[in-house]
């Protein structure tokens, strides 16, 4: 099957919330006005590590207009994650609501409600804090040193599920395996390369920052109104750490202005319904930009140390992958990114006999790690993309020879597959979609690779370079994932669709109603959608882990089909014609010849009011047993200015094989944005601390995102494929190509000046200081 088979997927249909997002109509959390709500916000640590040995709020009490104030000493001591992941979480329960340590700096100290923004700020000023401060662990390097400082002392952490934990040694997760004889392989190869690689934190900088209102319906019951991307995560979470029946808890999703991963996170939730209860009254807490750097996720830092053993015939023998991860003050996601930096970088080689992986998380008194797009596999793609150009120049061997020689293909699988999932074992699997040699000859066709590869043009003060690499992902997580949809039949033959995905402004909502438009025969206009609300639509386990296409529009698919066989069994008994010789089509019921028998409302009116009546509706589960890889191949064209050390990335080809593109724009669009992301953390995105670990750069004036003005030229090709276990053919594509940049432009710098780089960002002084040192690596 391909596009051309559908009537609506594969098209580039129009955005459902097109004209109400370029008007300005779409309602976002912060778009709502509540009578007597009172405002919050949060008092934040000065240090990266202290104890409060008391706190005094007597005299934040006395300012008119104060409602209330939240400390450690009057709060319940109840440990919790923030990570909104499937229950049981793979994330430590590390986050006491407020507690009398705080281990980074912006961490919670109290928070204040008042009835103003000005008596808050008010209280906030003569909340007085004495504290003991303790040496703070900075250097995640050493944070498994004997010595080093203990940041989660506390009896009351732990890892709901098996796991290796031990917070008592600052060590949040520990994973290895090996597959076959990896040492032996090593002796017995005619070349071993070992190289270190670094990468850095980074904020997901969305435009909408962490936002949530709570406030008491009619009924006495919660409604947390929230920018989220796990709306039922947060409802369990929210009602097991306060104590709540889920049933009493309604969480609401809006509008999303961004989330990129950093609002799979429960950070604000919790202590804005506790401040609800307490008060009785709506209140509202949104984070500046300030606080979204100081206490938003990151991205985690890693220094993974590759191994690879392979003989002058270009056969790989041996790879050994060592990841240390810093987490941060809290474990969020801990277990789950580090497992899936190896997870799914390394079957792209399934040809490799020998495999050894052991990965690490700690902690440190540094910003919080958590998910964001790509989650670990953008760190280790950075190293294996790198080690692949290297061991390529070792061999003599062209780049993208070599890429076509070793990486997975169709009917084939990866030993890592069963080994490693994410946080826990993995399940076998066979590939049975996959283009990428195809996606490695188009792409190099377009940046004009042979022409341009090894030539270092020079212009005056700038050299060119051309690098490129190649990558996997996956959709969706198998044995953990679920989604769920309901879809009913109106009076007027069009459907309600209500699903519990999140859109977070990447077209979600319209991807799945062209499912079901598909599915059912319909324009797209006809799908009514309605997504992400606790009490109205069925349950999804959110956006993340690049499921929603592949997973949420199987259950719309399955649902949309259960559906069509009710109607056309309620047309059969109608018209007195088998089931079996009738079908759906453009919004009529046709027979075996094409005529247009009865429109979709006539079948809904007579099933509604005239025979047997009922409601025509259908809902339909699905959970995730297979992750079928998306692939790409990336290329990058830089030119480096030889007396500043200024990189600029003149043009960027990403060609990506995401099975059916149900909506090609959108997909483009979803690629465009992630190279642009991935760009921008390789080359000019950083966390800068002063020695006691305080973050130096917390606006965007100082913290450097690509933006229009920055963007290079960027060619997408989707190269369609059809994958037999997704919707209509279709896999993920959202996250796959922010994995591409950091390699492919390190490659590229490369080929232009002769030297590797192996931490990141490249940032012009890295570059100017390597030159005039003549070196051939740099590290620092």
């Amino acid at each position: 099957m391909n596009e051309n088979s559908f009537k609506v997927v594969g098209k580039n249909v129009k955005k459902i919330d097109a004209l109400a997002l370029a008007c300005g109509m779409p309602s976002y959390t912060d778009d709502v006005k509540i009578p007597n709500m009172l405002e919050a916000k949060l008092l934040l640590s000065p240090y990266a590590h202290a104890i409060i040995k008391d706190i005094d709020t007597s005299e934040a009490e006395k300012v008119p207009g104060i409602k209330a104030i939240l400390t450690y000493k009057n709060v319940p001591r109840k440990f919790y994650t923030t990570a909104g992941q499937g229950y049981p979480e793979p994330s430590p329960y590390d986050r006491a609501i407020l507690d009398n340590r705080v281990r980074h700096y912006g961490d919670f100290v109290a928070v204040v409600a008042g009835t103003s923004i000005k008596a808050v700020n008010e209280a906030l000023s003569k909340i007085k804090v004495d504290y003991e401060i303790l040496e703070p662990l900075l250097d995640f390097e050493k944070a498994l040193n004997k010595d080093a400082p203990i940041i989660h002392p506390e009896d009351e952490a732990y890892l709901p599920i098996p796991a290796l934990y031990k917070p008592k040694k600052n060590l949040v997760a520990h994973i290895n395996f090996e597959i076959g004889n990896v040492e032996k392989a090593f002796n017995e190869s005619d070349y071993v390369i070992e190289k270190t690689f670094y990468t850095h934190f980074c904020s997901h900088s969305m435009m909408e920052p962490h936002i949530t209102i709570c406030y008491f319906d009619d009924k006495g019951r919660l409604v947390i109104r929230t920018s989220t991307q796990v709306p039922f995560h947060v409802r369990r979470i929210v009602a097991k750490t306060l104590d709540i029946p889920a049933s009493k808890i309604r969480v609401i999703k809006p509008r999303i202005g961004g989330g990129f991963g950093g609002k799979q996170e429960i950070i604000l939730e919790v202590i804005t319904a506790l401040l609800a209860i307490r008060t009785m009254r709506p209140v509202r807490l949104q984070l500046s930009r300030r606080e979204v750097f100081l206490i938003g996720r990151t991205r985690h830092p890693q220094r993974i140390t590759m191994k690879v053993g392979f003989n002058r015939n270009g056969k790989i023998n041996a790879l050994f992958m060592d990841v240390l991860m810093n987490t941060g003050a809290y474990g969020s996601h801990g277990l789950t990114v580090m497992s899936n930096t190896g997870s799914k970088v390394l079957p792209l080689f399934n040809k490799i006999e020998n495999i050894k992986y052991d990965g690490k998380t700690v902690y440190t008194n540094l910003p919080i790690g958590g998910a964001y797009r790509g989650y670990g596999a953008t760190q280790g793609y950075f190293a294996f993309g790198v080690m692949v150009d290297i061991i390529a120049e070792k061999l003599n061997k062209d780049i993208i020879q070599f890429y076509k020689e070793n990486h997975i293909k169709e009917g084939e699988t990866s030993p890592v597959f069963k080994i490693l999932g994410e946080g826990r074992a993995g399940r076998e699997m066979i590939i049975q979609s996959c283009a990428l040699s195809k996606c490695i000859d188009i792409g190099a066709k377009e940046i004009d690779w042979y022409n341009k590869r090894g030539k270092r043009i020079t212009d005056g003060e700038w050299v060119k370079g051309v690098g490129m690499a190649c990558m996997m992902q996956g959709s969706s997580i198998t044995d953990i994932d679920m989604a769920s949809a309901f879809i009913k039949l109106n009076d007027d033959g069009s459907f309600n669709l209500n699903i519990g995905a999140t859109d977070l402004g990447t077209g979600s909502d319209t991807v799945l109603a062209q499912i079901a438009a598909e599915t059912l025969s319909v324009d797209i206009d006809k799908i009514i959608v309605y997504s992400s609300d606790t009490d109205l639509t069925p349950f999804d386990k959110g956006a993340y882990a690049s499921s929603t296409t592949y997973l949420s529009g199987n259950a719309v698919k399955k649902a949309a089909s259960k559906l069509k066989e009710k109607i056309l069994l309620t047309a059969s008994k109608w018209l007195g014609i088998d089931k079996e010789k009738l079908n759906l089509q453009d919004g009529f019921i046709i027979d075996e010849k094409g005529s247009k028998l009865k429109s979709l409302s006539q079948i809904a009116l007579y099933s509604l009011y005239q025979k047997d009546q009922e409601q025509l509706m259908a809902e339909a589960s699905v959970h995730s047993i297979k992750s079928p890889p998306p692939f790409a191949a990336h290329f990058a064209e830089v030119a480096v200015n030889k007396e500043t050390g200024k990189v600029k990335v003149i043009k960027y080809v990403a060609v990506v094989d995401c099975g059916t593109p149900i909506n090609p724009k959108l997909a483009e669009g979803q690629t465009e944005g992630a190279v642009l992301n991935g760009i921008s953390w390789t080359l000019t995105e950083r966390y800068i601390f002063n020695e006691k670990g305080a973050l130096l750069n917390t606006s965007f004036g100082n913290y450097k995102i690509f933006n229009a003005y920055d963007l290079p030229e960027i060619k997408t090709i989707l190269i369609p494929t059809y994958e037999p276990t997704g919707p209509y053919g279709a896999k993920s594509v959202s996250e796959i190509s922010i994995n591409g940049p950091a390699p492919a432009i390190a490659n590229a710098i490369y080929d232009a000046i002769g030297i590797r780089f192996f931490k990141l960002p490249i940032t012009p002084e890295k570059v100017f200081k390597a030159l005039k040192e003549g070196r051939k690596e740099y590290y620092v």
